[in-house]
């Protein structure tokens, strides 16, 4: 009897460990759309603030997105996954000026080719992040007028 117990005790710790295993595999996917979604959300933050900033503080010499080729890098917590694991990472910023830009404002653009003096930029941010020991990249691009 007490030889059966013991097996009886190896064959549920082993089927344990293997529901176990499978249940840990089920969450794995979990986690990668899980994050995806934190670094889509922290992505869509920066599209609205480049979206809803002043113009004058967008191109500004205090501004996040520097000119070109002038980048700004900053560490960031995305968020978090279950069980507190940060999801960390670095945005960079910078903006482009349209070629058609006047020469006071970034571009090679004339009074002939630019009659209207149109200042367009293209503000860029891209996250780079590690998750499973690779490394990630995302970005989002707004192009501002005025």
């Amino acid at each position: 009897m007490l030889i059966e117990a013991a097996i009886s005790m190896t064959l549920l710790s082993v089927l344990g460990l293997t529901l176990l295993k499978l249940s840990l595999n089920v969450t794995a996917p979990r986690q990668w759309t899980l994050q995806q979604s934190i670094t889509d959300a922290y992505l869509t933050y920066e599209k609205a603030a480049a979206q809803r900033l002043p113009f004058e503080d967008l191109t500004g010499a205090q501004s996040l997105w520097p000119a070109q080729p002038n980048v700004s890098t900053s560490s960031i917590v995305l968020g978090k996954l279950p069980g507190g694991t940060p999801i960390t990472g670095t945005v960079t910023r910078t903006r482009y000026a349209d070629p058609n830009n006047l020469s006071g404002k970034g571009g090679t653009g004339t009074a002939v080719t630019n009659p209207a003096g149109m200042e367009v930029w293209r503000f860029q941010s891209v996250i780079r992040y590690n998750f499973g020991g690779r490394t990630y990249l995302k970005t989002r691009t707004v192009i501002r007028a005025q």
